[in-house]
C-alpha cells in the first residue's frame, strides 16, 4: 500500500471532456519526509513512515524532536505509516528522503481518502439516522414530529436491545472513501484534484492511499 499525507484545500468543479460538470476536491498532497523505514529483519514487516506539516519545536515532545532529527528534518504535525510501500519504491525511500504526489500518483489513478468527518455534536435520530419522525401532525400528535418513537416492548424483553439507534454524538469519526479518481496533478504546487468529496473540513489532514 503506497500513499501520501495531504491537507484538504476545498471543493470546486470542472467540466469533463464530454461536457459533464464534475464535483471535485482540491488536496495539497505533500511534500512528505520519510522519517522511518521498517523492514522484516528488524520490525517484522515492511513499512514507510511519512511526516507532513510544519510544527513549532517548542510544541513538540522531546522524543519526537529526536525522532525527526534522526531523519534530518524539522518537527512535523502528522506522522503516518504506510505498510508494504509500492515495489518500485524499494530502495528509493531512504531516511530523510522527500516524497511528492507526482511520484506516487498519476492522472487517472483510483485512490482511497481517509479523514476525520466533521463533528456535528449531539444530534437527534432524524439527522443522525435518517428517521422520518413519528407519523404526521394530525390525530392528536403534539411535539412529536422528530421523536424516535418506540425503543422496545414492555414485559418482554424488559430491556433495550444493544445497538438501538438513538440520538447521540454525531460526526468526528474516521471515514474512508473508496475509489476517487485523480483528475489532475499540479506537481509544482503539490496539488491533487480528485473526483467527489473527501471527509473533513477545510485544512484538515487526509491520508491518500493507492
Amino acid at each position: 500500500m503506497s500513499g501520501i499525507i495531504g491537507k484538504k484545500v476545498g471543493m470546486t468543479s470542472i467540466f469533463s471532456a464530454d461536457g459533464r460538470n464534475v464535483a471535485c476536491t482540491l488536496i495539497e498532497a505533500g511534500p512528505c519526509v520519510v522519517t522511518q523505514v521498517k523492514n522484516v529483519e528488524t520490525d517484522g514487516y515492511n513499512a514507510v513512515q511519512l511526516a507532513y506539516g510544519e510544527r513549532k519545536e517548542k510544541n513538540t515532545p522531546k522524543p519526537l524532536i529526536g525522532h525527526f532529527k534522526k531523519a534530518g528534518t524539522t518537527p512535523k504535525h502528522k506522522v503516518v505509516e504506510f505498510r508494504d510501500f509500492r515495489v518500485e519504491f524499494e530502495g528509493q525511500v531512504n531516511l530523510g528522503a522527500t516524497v511528492k504526489a507526482g511520484e506516487v500518483f498519476v492522472e487517472g489513478d483510483f485512490i482511497d481518502a481517509i479523514g476525520t468527518s466533521k463533528g456535528k455534536g449531539f444530534q437527534g435520530v432524524v439527522k443522525r439516522h435518517g428517521f422520518g419522525g413519528v407519523g404526521g401532525q394530525t390525530h392528536g400528535q403534539h411535539n412529536r414530529q422528530r421523536h424516535p418513537g418506540s425503543i422496545g416492548a414492555c414485559s418482554w424483553p424488559s430491556r433495550v436491545f444493544k445497538g438501538m439507534r438513538m440520538a447521540g454524538r454525531t460526526g468526528g469519526d474516521r471515514v474512508k472513501v473508496l475509489n476517487l479518481r485523480v483528475l489532475k496533478i499540479y506537481a509544482e504546487q503539490n496539488l491533487l484534484l480528485v473526483s467527489g468529496s473527501v471527509p473533513g473540513p477545510k485544512n484538515s489532514y487526509v491520508i491518500l492511499e493507492k
